[in-house]
């Protein structure tokens, strides 16, 4: 029977192939360490783990008497093409591979990025960070400090590419029954959500912190889930794919509002139509009273528009929000329009109705009592709301995550963390999230904000505190690290690392997965500003 051990985490050995099926998930108990168990101190629940069982966490596991890891670290090659498939490495069972690998990286800085991806954490904060890697990019010494961070402090802000109505802002977001977020200030062409953060996560019942922490977990992981608004509409979302808004898959983006939609095709109405109007729910357009309109010297129309009039051409609050024309809750857009105005208008006059997507258009001619009857939309007419069409974006869900580098993560850096927050704010560290560039938030801290579709798949962990676990790389010159009082006793080639896994794992190798940096618009990471510029 093995004995009670206790036993640290970082860059800890993986199973060569997994443990045996029917793994169960081990219940945390704290005290003592019992007989025949490991304890895993990756986190503040310390699970004490018995044999062919994982943590609560499903990340550590104790298998044959040894706390593993059970996800490889995550490698980015430069070198991969798109075409190349990951490649998964464990040296104890390829022994011979890594230096042939190695080999055919051999450049200056041999293409490859170790991402903070299940290279375990710096917890209880004491400790250096798990890989402090020295490497070189353009001749500049570099080094890359590399952790996963246990974030309770985070969130994610969702970015729904519609106009149709959710949901009132500040309206509850509901997953499973249970409070996870809100909507919030919508923005130009979408909607917005926050989701997660602190107050959901540990200020409310234990079933609602796990579900905004599952919630999280696979939103970040772009997986596809369904949320409620509160009095409003019910969401499918996937980070990188179209919103589905009560079961309609959205396509498009609007071009812009209704008044922006005149100024960008007024010329090319010009000659084909007497009168148009772009409904919107922020801002309806229309063009003989628009300044455009005036500009191309087009007759005033004599329509009236049932809203409140911001300046000329431009309308506000013609219809109540929602899934109708221009995101409005009209099917009928005559319903917008009053009595014409006799002494402008006149029988025969072309009127043109368009929503900001083009999606919905319809064609009318007034008759002698100024009465718009519905017509065939001529072709030069059609083509220029197809244009409007091809000018708008797809639909998409963009899912950003939001968290604060705190004590833990800070310390895994430098024995004054202090001089990191500096340091950062000084432009000397480049901050990344799984080789992705992260945007720092000004004011105090460090506030990082990420696109999860720049980050590989699978990036982000939890724990059952609740907090989500997720990667954190920060890149400088070494000369600056040295300055900053980081932990130089640590430092260690990018091949020492490879070969064997953090500082904490005493020679045994660590199971490594290289993956293809997950998109060509970020930089790759020893290259991103400040470090060379």
């Amino acid at each position: 029977m093995n004995t009670p051990s206790t036993t640290h985490t970082d860059g800890l050995p993986a199973t060569d192939s997994g443990l045996p099926l029917g793994l169960q998930r081990v219940e945390p108990k704290h005290g003592p360490v019992r007989e025949g168990k490991v304890e895993c101190n990756a986190c503040p629940v310390l699970c004490q783990i018995s044999e062919g069982r994982v943590g609560a966490c499903d990340r550590y596991a104790n298998h044959d008497g040894v706390l593993v890891r059970l996800d490889p670290v995550v490698f980015l090659n430069r070198q991969a093409s798109a075409q190349d498939q990951p490649l998964s490495f464990n040296p104890r069972t390829d022994a011979d591979a890594l230096p042939q690998t190695l080999t055919t990286l051999e450049n200056e800085e041999k293409g490859v990025f170790v991402t903070g991806i299940g290279a375990s954490t710096t917890y209880p904060d004491y400790k250096p960070a798990p890989f402090i890697v020295a490497s070189k990019s353009r001749g500049v010494d570099m080094v890359t400090v590399v952790t996963e961070g246990i974030f309770s402090y985070c969130s994610l802000k969702v970015k729904i590419d519609t106009d149709r109505y959710i949901g009132d802002e500040r309206a509850a977001v509901l997953y499973q029954g249970e409070e996870v977020g809100h909507v919030t200030t919508a923005e130009y062409g979408s909607q917005m959500l926050s989701l997660g953060g602190v107050h959901h996560l540990t200020g409310g019942s234990k079933k609602q912190g796990r579900m905004a922490l599952e919630l999280m977990h696979k939103l970040g992981n772009q997986q596809a889930l369904e949320v409620q608004i509160e009095n409003g509409a019910k969401l499918g979302l996937q980070a990188g794919h179209a919103p589905v808004v009560d079961g309609v898959t959205e396509q498009r983006m609007r071009v812009g509002c209704g008044s922006a939609a005149i100024g960008m095709f007024a010329r090319q109405w010009l000659g084909v139509c007497d009168e148009v109007v772009v409904v919107d729910d922020h801002i309806t357009g229309v063009l003989t009273e628009h300044q455009a309109g005036r500009c191309l010297h087009m007759k005033p129309s004599g329509i009236k528009i049932n809203g409140r009039k911001s300046t000329p051409g431009r309308y506000f609050q013609v219809a109540q929000p929602g899934t109708g024309w221009g995101g409005t809750s009209i099917t009928d857009p005559l319903s917008i329009l009053g009595e014409w105005n006799p002494e402008e208008a006149w029988p025969g006059l072309r009127l043109l109705m368009t929503s900001t997507t083009g999606e919905h258009a319809a064609w009318f001619v007034l008759d002698e009592h100024l009465k718009p009857q519905p017509a065939e939309m001529p072709s030069e007419v059609r083509h220029v709301v197809e244009r409007i069409g091809e000018n708008c974006e797809p639909s998409l869900v963009s899912v950003l995550f939001l968290a604060g580098a705190g004590g833990s993560l800070r310390s895994g850096v430098t024995d004054n963390p202090i001089q990191l927050t500096r340091a950062v704010k000084q432009a000397l560290v480049n901050v990344s999230c799984g080789g992705a560039p992260a945007y720092v938030w000004p004011g105090g801290g460090i506030t990082l904000m990420v696109d999860v579709m720049r980050m590989p798949a699978n990036s982000f962990g939890t724990v059952p505190t609740p907090a989500i676990v997720a990667p954190i790389e920060f890149t400088l010159r070494l000369s600056d690290y040295q300055s900053l009082g980081g932990h130089m006793g640590f430092v260690r080639t990018l091949d020492d690392s490879m070969r064997n896994g953090a500082w904490h794992n005493d020679g045994a190798p660590t199971h490594m997965r290289w993956e293809n940096p997950p998109s060509d618009v970020s930089p790759w990471p020893l290259d991103a500003p400040p470090m060379l510029g």
